[in-house]
């Protein structure tokens, strides 16, 4: 595999003003630069090198921290990015829209169990929305850890996710939290997320 430091598809100022251009700029360019940096250090040379993320993470308990840690912070941050737009919020539509409804009742449902799920998690961490055997599931991992590791469990597919290590949002929001969880979902890219589930369905 060849694995590349992503360009964010936006402008660093695109997301304001929910997410203030200064904090976008050292998140991707700083804390996630570093991340991809210092996984390829971790693999560079060894047959890992050769491997997709996905088989990297289904025995990341096998392998040096360094790969768990920022090859997860890697790809937690790739797929953050994704699921954010300019033109975002809303809600979702189509095949997405019916799973929403049909595993938590309504949109309205989901998007509370999501914040709470959010606001409550312990420390730096990701909150992920996953496809598990065709069902959606939110979970939270800590620090750079996701769904797909198995040092988590069988949490499925994550189609979104949102980060809330403080970095994510202390110059705006300083420690509150749930300021920013609600400021986020007025970005989220909905088609990008119902892209990623019909890929997730295609897979199970």
């Amino acid at each position: 595999m060849s694995f590349n430091f992503p360009e964010l598809p936006y402008p660093y100022d695109a997301l304001e003003p929910y997410i203030d251009a200064k904090t976008m700029e050292i998140h991707h360019s700083r804390h996630h630069k570093t991340y991809y940096d210092k996984f390829m250090t971790a693999i560079i040379g060894t047959e890992l090198e050769q491997q997709s993320l996905h088989e990297i993470f289904a025995t990341v308990s096998k392998q040096a921290p360094a790969v768990r840690n920022h090859g997860g912070g890697f790809f937690n941050h790739n797929l953050y990015w994704q699921c954010m737009s300019p033109s975002g919020g809303g809600q979702p539509g189509g095949l997405l829209a019916e799973a929403i409804n049909c595993h938590f009742g309504s949109f309205e449902h989901f998007k509370t169990a999501f914040s709470e799920a959010a606001a409550n998690h312990f420390g730096s961490g990701f909150i992920w929305l996953c496809v598990n055997d065709g069902r959606l599931e939110i979970s939270s991992t800590s620090n750079q850890d996701n769904p797909l590791m198995d040092v988590v469990g069988n949490c499925g597919e994550p189609i979104l996710a949102l980060d809330v290590w403080e970095h994510a949002y202390y110059i705006s929001y300083q420690n509150k939290r749930p300021e920013y969880i609600d400021a986020w979902w007025h970005v989220v890219d909905w088609q990008q997320v119902e892209q990623h589930f019909v890929e997730a369905l295609q897979q199970q």
